[in-house]
């Protein structure tokens, strides 16, 4: 009698950036948007199948870049509609995600778009898969500038996480989307910096793509989105070369900001206002 191989391992994260040791040699579900970088992270942790969010495709399909990169090394990427579950909540992927986009690794192994998230993973986990090594990562960048005259600096970022303590105070535009990590208020950002601007990814199902910002607005912390479909998501200069505001939150509002606003000039704005206005 043949002995029927275990499932592959699954593992579940509110983000790429949350992968643990567990997930090498695992199928994830990591509800980050499916960008290059993003794609790139979980193939270095070692997953051999990943679902992410498609992050509402955006600017230069900047959502879903990263399921090329996967079928260049072979390893089933699908990114989950963003109208189906929250960006950064894994478990919701899970429990009512429907997928939007599949790579040819996917595709070959019968996930087609409009799947649920949970009969995708039923499937992968019977499948016969291997990690793959994606080599150097895409440069992630951080840029500070300061603005003649300004009250404060102004950081940009391609992601979120890379905020650090000496960001209090400060403006940092992000290339990252505008939602919470599994709901969790504390995720809004690592510091109490000035303002913040995120990428609303489409928006999506229960506003989740803007959530981050009444939780800035209980720290009183001005935020904004701009339209995915303006800037690429992950590139934090794309946002400010590019981002129109699409959402912002009740600080932001009283600082001057307004929806339609270009992202350099929201920049700016911030950069110069009354800290009690």
């Amino acid at each position: 009698m043949t002995r029927q191989a275990p499932p592959n391992p699954l593992v579940v994260a509110d983000s790429v950036t949350k992968l643990q040791a567990d997930a090498r040699g695992a199928v994830a579900v990591a509800a980050s948007h499916a960008g290059l970088f993003a794609a790139h992270e979980a193939l270095a942790a070692g997953v051999i199948a990943v679902v992410l969010n498609d992050a509402g495709v955006g600017l230069a399909q900047a959502g879903i870049g990263g399921l090329e990169l996967c079928d260049r090394h072979g390893v089933p990427c699908v990114a989950v509609d963003h109208r189906s579950a929250r960006i950064g909540d894994g478990a919701d992927h899970l429990r009512r995600g429907r997928l939007s986009h599949v790579n040819s690794a996917a595709a070959h192994l019968g996930l087609h778009v409009g799947m649920s998230v949970a009969d995708a993973i039923d499937r992968l986990r019977i499948a016969k898969l291997a990690a793959a090594d994606p080599g150097d990562p895409p440069q992630e960048a951080r840029e500070t500038r300061a603005l003649p005259g300004a009250q404060r600096t102004l950081v940009l970022m391609d992601s979120a996480s890379l905020v650090t303590p000496q960001d209090v105070g400060a403006v940092a535009l992000t290339g990252s989307h505008g939602g919470l990590l599994g709901g969790q208020a504390a995720t809004a950002i690592k510091v109490d910096v000035f303002a913040a601007l995120y990428n609303d990814a489409g928006v999506g199902v229960d506003n989740a793509g803007i959530s981050r910002l009444p939780a800035l607005d209980a720290r009183g912390i001005a935020g904004a989105t701009v339209a995915a479909s303006s800037a690429r998501i992950g590139d934090g200069r794309s946002t400010y070369e590019s981002g129109v505001l699409s959402h912002i939150n009740h600080r932001a509002r009283a600082l001057g900001a307004r929806v339609g606003m270009r992202a350099d000039a929201f920049a700016d704005l911030m950069c110069r206002a009354s800290a009690q206005s």
